[in-house]
């Protein structure tokens, strides 16, 4: 059995020594080296080639999204950062993901070491498993269709590990009046804010934070908020959002499976799409929609950071065409214009 090699980054000894701790308690994972700086991670990285890396945000001498942004340029690896909680946590860790790190873990909140790092060993496992080719965002410059007409239609998109930079991929092609758009990507409770800040720096169409009440309106894209709430569509007069505190759904909250259900009664109205993600959120409700009538689409596995949700719901039957993560914002735009029937093609 190969084990996963692991490079523990932090400039906390006390903090190394915890990752360190959960990390070893499971065997198919070995702590091959720590540094407490990115020049001592230099090194190390050097010594031990290790699969993955657990990299702290706030750190002496260089801070982790530069050191971050140079790992990935120059000697790719799957890197999970280790973040606060905080503001100023959560904007950083943001950045980071879009710089192509797998995922991130929360530091322990009022010195609750017993609880610390509840998924770090699954994540780890998982970075490991990923290729590093598929966690690179390209560069390439918006594809906006500045004739796009929106019709009637609703856009609704699920996402969980990868889905910063995915959604930013496909987001960024979205033009200025852009359907209504809800997503619910699985995030940390101070994330989203962060989230949608950056994503409003790069896109055309309006990122916010869904607040409950709001009207869902052409040109304006909402995210649930991370922890909180489930984010649902309501209708009446006209749709809205709807964020409810109820228990985990899929085993998330937000859960893609609530906002999918609750807009599957539009039908043909709502055009969907499940993009990278371990588990199975989404799936059940990317079927309802589905067999209402709505139009769905799967990212595909191999520009997938994690195979999951896309193919449960492949399995499913509840996507409709299965496509690479840069064919997705043409595919959903085809399908929601004005007068359009939209046909998929690969």
């Amino acid at each position: 059995m190969n084990r996963v090699r692991v490079l523990v980054v932090d400039d906390s000894p006390t903090m190394r020594a915890i990752i360190k701790q959960k990390l070893r308690s499971d065997p198919e994972i070995e702590v091959v080296g720590e540094a407490s700086d990115p020049y001592e991670a230099r090194e190390a990285i050097k010594a031990h080639s290790p699969d993955v890396i657990t990299l702290d945000i706030e750190m002496p001498n260089m801070n982790g999204i530069d050191f971050l942004e140079k790992i990935m340029r120059l000697r790719p690896t799957p890197v999970i950062m280790v973040s606060t909680l905080t503001q100023n946590g959560a904007a950083a860790t943001v950045e980071a993901l879009a710089l192509g790190a797998f995922d991130c873990v929360g530091k322990p909140a009022n010195g609750d070491l017993a609880n610390a790092f509840p998924n770090l060993v699954r994540k780890v496992k998982l970075a490991a498993r990923s290729p590093i080719s598929k966690r690179r965002s390209s560069n390439t410059a918006p594809k906006r269709d500045e004739n796009f007409r929106p019709g009637r239609k609703i856009i609704a998109i699920g996402s969980s590990t990868g889905g910063v930079e995915a959604l930013g991929e496909v987001l960024k092609d979205f033009p200025a009046n852009c359907p209504p758009t809800v997503i619910t990507q699985h995030m940390p409770e101070s994330f989203t804010a962060s989230f949608a800040g950056r994503l409003n720096s790069i896109c055309a169409p309006e990122i916010l934070e869904a607040k409950d009440g709001a009207l869902l309106e052409v040109g304006k894209v909402y995210i649930a908020p991370g922890k909180i709430a489930h984010l649902e569509v309501k209708t009446g007069e006209n749709l809205y959002c709807r964020l409810t505190n109820a228990e985990p759904v899929s085993g998330h909250k937000p859960s893609v499976d609530v906002l999918f259900r609750s807009i599957a009664p539009l039908g043909s109205r709502v055009v969907a799409a499940i993009l990278t993600g371990m588990g199975q959120d989404g799936a059940e409700g990317l079927l309802q929609i589905r067999q209402a009538g709505g139009r769905t689409v799967g990212q595909d596995e191999a520009t997938s950071v994690v195979y999951g949700m896309p193919r449960v719901a492949h399995e499913l039957g509840a996507v409709e065409k299965q496509l690479p993560l840069s064919k997705i914002a043409a595919a959903l735009l085809k399908l929601s214009a004005a007068d359009e029937e939209g046909r998929l093609s690969a």
